[in-house]
C-alpha cells in the first residue's frame, strides 16, 4: 500500500488532480460548528466536564464560525470537486451532523441538494453533547453516500444495514476525530484501491485505508495535524510490517 500527504487548502489541491482519478471519498468536514444561534461549543467554557473542550477552542487558529452562506459555499465547491475526481464507478461517503438553528432543524440539504445521493447512513454514536433544553440530545450524524451512476459496493457488503453503530473516538489529538471503524466500514464495502480524504485532520481514513489493503491521498491544512498523520500513519505500517513478519 502507498499513501501521499498533501499539506494545504484541500480545494487548491483537488483542483490539480485529473478527473475520474479516485476510488472513493471518505471525509468528514469541519462542521462550523461555532456559527450557531446558540454560540456553538464556546458558551461550554466552565460548564463542569465540557469545561476544555477542544471543539470549543476550535482547529488551530481557525474558529470554525464562518458565516453560514460561505460555509454552504465552500462547501460546495469542495463536493464539487470530489465528485469530480471520483471514478464513473466511485462514490463518496461525506460525513456531516444535523444541527437546530434558530429552532429549525438543518439536514444539509442545502451542501448536498444538488448531489446525487443515493442513501443516508446513520452513525449512531454513544451519547453526545446538548445544553438547549428545546430538544433531546443528538446521538447521531449522518453520512451521505454520493455516487456516481455505475457505483456498486463490494460482494454481501449490501447486507451490513444503513445504521452504523461505533464509539467515538476518545483517543486522539484532534479535537474532532472520528473512530476507526466508520473510514474502515466504508472502504471495506467497497472495491476501490484509491482513497482520498481531502479533510484528513487526524488521519483516520488512511489509518484505515492502510488496514484495509488500499492506497490512499490525504489532505490537510494544518501543519500540526500533518505531523500527527505522519506519526499515525508511521505507527500502522509498522504494525502492519510486524505483522507480515510473523
Amino acid at each position: 500500500m502507498t499513501w501521499t500527504l498533501y499539506q494545504g487548502d484541500c480545494l487548491e489541491a483537488m483542483k490539480k488532480m485529473s478527473d475520474k482519478s479516485i476510488g472513493l471519498v471518505v471525509t468528514s468536514p469541519p462542521y462550523n460548528i461555532n456559527n450557531t444561534s446558540g454560540g456553538g461549543l464556546r458558551g461550554t467554557q466552565g460548564c463542569g466536564k465540557w469545561a476544555s473542550n477542544k471543539l470549543g477552542i476550535g482547529y488551530e487558529d481557525d474558529t470554525d464560525d464562518l458565516p453560514h452562506d460561505e460555509y454552504i459555499s465552500w462547501q460546495k465547491q469542495c463536493l464539487r470537486e470530489m465528485y469530480r475526481l471520483i471514478a464513473d464507478n466511485g462514490a463518496i461517503f461525506y460525513n456531516h451532523k444535523w444541527r437546530v438553528q434558530n429552532g429549525i432543524l438543518q439536514d444539509r440539504q442545502d451542501i448536498v441538494g444538488d448531489f446525487p445521493v443515493r442513501q443516508v447512513i446513520i452513525w449512531q454514536r454513544s451519547g453526545g453533547i446538548n445544553f438547549n433544553d428545546g430538544y433531546f440530545v443528538p446521538t447521531y450524524e449522518v453520512i451521505y453516500l454520493i455516487a456516481k451512476p455505475d457505483f456498486k459496493l463490494a460482494s454481501k457488503a449490501c447486507s451490513m444495514g444503513d445504521v452504523w453503530k461505533f464509539p467515538q473516538e476518545l483517543k486522539n489529538e484532534h479535537p474532532a476525530p472520528f473512530p476507526i471503524q466508520l473510514p474502515a466500514r466504508c472502504i471495506h464495502s467497497t472495491n476501490a484501491k484509491l482513497i482520498l480524504d481531502p479533510f484528513a485532520g487526524s488521519g483516520t481514513t488512511g489509518v484505515a485505508a492502510e488496514q484495509c489493503g488500499r492506497d490512499s491521498i490525504l489532505i490537510e491544512k494544518k501543519a500540526k495535524y500533518c505531523e500527527l498523520i505522519k506519526r499515525r500513519m508511521a505507527g500502522i505500517e509498522q504494525s502492519l510490517f510486524k505483522e507480515a513478519t510473523i
